[in-house]
């Protein structure tokens, strides 16, 4: 199944290969204050694949903080943060935000309070590895 997403002003766009087709699609809203700020509800798929399109580079920031580990890609124009990656053992993993997705039955959408607050850096990055989409792919100039 192809979901197709974004910002709000285009300039980020994402296409999300969900292999299988899901039945239920996990929305995990995260506890922290950046995702309750900005609205992150968090979905992947660690069998799919994941291109995300940056029409200008230079209208994309990359936000990090606590461990350092994950990098927030917020649309300078429109503030919407549709992406968040994490580079483990050289290798690029992501997550979306459910809230920048379209045309997505809320039906499937299965939604659900997370924190990660006391986890420790080696779990963090392993839980990463193992449920965030693992083949993502930047086009346009935007490196991840």
């Amino acid at each position: 199944m192809i979901v197709r997403g974004g910002c709000h002003c285009g300039n980020i766009s994402l296409k999300l290969d969900w292999q299988p087709e899901p039945t239920e699609i996990p929305a995990r809203a995260c506890s922290c204050t950046f995702c309750v700020k900005h609205g992150g509800v968090w979905t992947s798929c660690p069998t799919g694949s994941l291109l995300v399109d940056v029409l200008d580079p230079s209208r994309v920031s990359k936000y990090s903080f606590g461990t350092q580990t994950a990098r927030f890609h917020v649309c300078s124009a429109c503030g919407a943060v549709p992406v968040a990656t994490s580079d483990i053992e050289g290798h690029t993993f992501a997550v979306v935000n459910v809230n920048t997705l379209e045309r997505l039955d809320s039906l499937v959408l299965k939604r659900m309070p997370v924190t990660f607050e006391g986890e420790d850096l080696a779990t963090r990055l392993a839980r990463r590895a193992k449920s965030w989409i693992p083949n993502v792919r930047f086009s346009g100039a935007h490196e991840a």
